[in-house]
């Protein structure tokens, strides 16, 4: 019966090692995965498709860096007002979707290198020879933006630029007001680049962009917790080797139909 006993209680103890070993296998391929908070309707940063999977040029770059890591990567949608808290509290290591960098974000945030600029340009109808080289050409020309976006801010602002356009129209989106610059109604619209040139590579006929910036530039990155250099370094190293090989140029071709990264 001591001999049995004993047998029982190697193998009670076997089992609990191998357990062991399993929850300890677990916990270090947890630790290997990387998740990404984004706002999930920002097309084309990172959106849901027509088959609920979350897709966009954000989520082509994290992917491909997650893969070149070794790591698992996550996509979570989160409430976008709520970003900073959801970092903090670990709910996710990296903020990656199309997040501008300032310098009051950078008291709370370890951002990586920027990687895009985020500008406001003028966009016409393909063909229609609207000569636009800078603002003071929008003098005397219906122009329409997005209500609510930078560009709004920014001529809510400038009261001399937008006296001396015929007509201003604020949009709800901008597909409408894209929409309405095809049709004719309107000379011009001044808006997101990122928006504008994935609605281009679309529809590469009708619409064109004009290298002419309206406003200040702000500058994309992705941002992790304060505390965690670590990762940060991984990510950033291998996404400047993606940059290097071109990679980055590639997909940004791919959402843009032009490589607009930096």
């Amino acid at each position: 019966m001591k001999k049995i006993f004993a047998l029982c209680m190697m193998l009670v103890l076997a089992v609990t090692a191998l357990a062991g070993c399993g929850g300890d296998t677990a916990k270090k391929d947890e630790a290997k995965k990387i998740v990404v908070g984004l706002d999930d309707n920002f097309p084309p940063m990172g959106f849901k498709d027509e088959k609920n999977e979350i897709v966009g040029f954000d989520i082509d770059l994290a992917k491909e860096a997650a893969k070149r890591l070794g790591r698992e990567v996550e996509f979570k949608a989160i409430d976008w007002n709520s970003k900073e808290a959801e970092l903090k509290s670990g709910r996710v290591d990296v903020l990656w979707n199309g997040l501008d960098i300032t310098e009051q974000r950078k008291e709370n945030m370890l951002f990586s290198e920027p990687y895009m600029d985020n500008r406001q340009i003028v966009f016409v109808a393909k063909g229609k020879n609207v000569a636009i080289a800078s603002e003071a050409d929008l003098a005397g020309k219906v122009v329409g933006t997005q209500s609510g976006g930078t560009t709004e801010e920014y001529f809510t602002k400038n009261t001399a630029l937008t006296g001396s356009m015929k007509e201003v129209k604020y949009y709800s989106d901008y597909i409408t007001a894209f929409m309405d610059l095809e049709n004719g109604r309107i000379d011009a619209v001044v808006g997101d680049e990122i928006i504008g040139r994935y609605y281009i590579s679309k529809h590469p006929d009708e619409i064109e962009a004009v290298e002419t910036v309206i406003g200040e530039v702000s500058q994309f990155g992705f941002a992790f917790r304060k505390d965690d250099q670590a990762l940060r370094d991984e990510v950033q190293k291998v996404f400047d080797e993606m940059k290097a090989d071109g990679t980055v140029a590639k997909i940004s071709e791919k959402w843009f139909a032009k490589d607009i990264t930096k």
